[in-house]
């Protein structure tokens, strides 16, 4: 398969192989990708019999493992690791294909594996859907699905930055221990290292994707003030939200099979609004509490990021009593300023005519 930008290059996608109907089935590949994580990785530490097993793994990773061998590693947290992983294997070979396993493990009500497996799931399923993007600017969007983001308003503009990234930038400047201790010291100013994807340095955004060093503006509109105390409100083009939204909408057709279309919105302009997701715990707390007509504090409510509406291409696929109203969508931070997008609630809590 062809592909505009080969992107994240780390995150397994080039392992995968692809079924008739474009969805990844796990190869051994990519489960030798996961067997190199640094949660699996051997250390100097390791026994024997950890040693065996990684190594055996590496030539067979999808061979059955025995009880016994798992018991005979020495540290606990060894066995901890490598049973969550072969519980993990285990799902995706059931399963079949990474698409079909998210959807049956968050439809479970029951996740039973870490973040950081379904985070890599998630990248590689929005590698797949992104696979013909030429928008550097929907592609660091559809970061946001699987990295936690830091909000900060600067200058008028309403940021969106790789919270990993940025802790590790305050810390060390990016130089490590050696910067902490510069910084500790006074003898070193943190050093502004990412820079706000734009049109002008778009391009720099698909050799530097993995690096998670690009700002995402969220921010939609932009006010001019006109003379004699008008003002006029003009939608950016680039917007980060619209590249967002486009990104969900991507996200909906390809595990669900739905076209929708989705907008961000400054309001709910509809007093009697019928269906709403939020898309992180905060904004679904909020959302909730203003469905119920339940007192939001001012505080909360600078949280929210955006509002969007979701409308369906075809009215017929929603459940009848909802049928051709939009579906509001809301997206905010916790009382950190850190957005964490859960993108398996578009997936279970929209209002389908019948499971998909």
């Amino acid at each position: 398969m062809t592909t505009l930008h080969d992107f994240w290059p780390h995150c397994g996608f080039q392992t995968l192989e692809h079924d008739v109907r474009g969805w990844l089935a796990p190869s051994d590949g990519y489960l030798r990708w996961l067997l190199a994580r640094p949660e699996l990785a051997l250390v100097p530490e390791s026994c024997a019999a950890e040693i065996a097993l990684h190594e055996s793994l590496k030539v067979s990773p999808a061979r059955v493992v025995a009880s016994a061998e798992l018991a005979a590693l020495q540290d606990a947290d060894a066995r901890e690791n490598y049973t969550v992983f072969l519980r993990f294997r285990d799902g995706l070979l059931a399963a079949g294909t990474l698409e079909v396993y998210y959807l049956q493990l968050m439809r479970s009500g029951a996740v039973n594996v870490p973040t950081v497996f379904i985070d890599a799931v998630v990248q590689a399923l929005l590698r797949n859907v992104l696979d013909d993007c030429n928008d550097a600017f929907e592609a660091r969007a559809a970061e946001m699905l699987f990295r936690p983001q830091r909000i900060t308003l600067q200058d008028g503009q309403m940021l969106a930055g790789d919270r990993e990234t940025l802790d590790m930038l305050n810390e060390t400047a990016g130089l490590g221990e050696v910067g902490r201790l510069l910084l500790q010291s006074g003898a070193l100013q943190p050093t502004a290292q990412v820079k706000v994807l734009s049109a002008d340095n778009a391009a720099q955004y698909w050799q530097e994707s993995d690096r998670h060093h690009f700002l995402l503006d969220l921010t939609h509109e932009l006010t001019q003030d006109l003379s004699h105390g008008l003002t006029f409100k003009m939608t950016r083009a680039r917007s980060g939200l619209k590249a967002l939204a486009r990104v969900l909408e991507r996200w909906v057709a390809h595990l669900l099979g739905v076209q929708v279309l989705i907008e961000p919105v400054h309001q709910v302009t509809d007093s009697a609004w019928r269906w709403h997701v939020g898309l992180d715990v905060e904004s679904t707390a909020i959302l909730n509490d203003l469905y119920q007509d339940r007192p939001v504090e001012a505080e909360r409510m600078q949280r929210l990021v955006s509002l969007f509406t979701l409308t369906f291409a075809n009215p017929a696929e929603m459940r009848a009593d909802v049928a051709g109203k939009p579906v509001y969508l809301g997206l905010a931070t916790n009382a950190e300023g850190v957005v964490r997008i859960k993108p398996q609630n578009l997936l279970l809590n929209l209002p389908l005519a019948s499971a998909s």
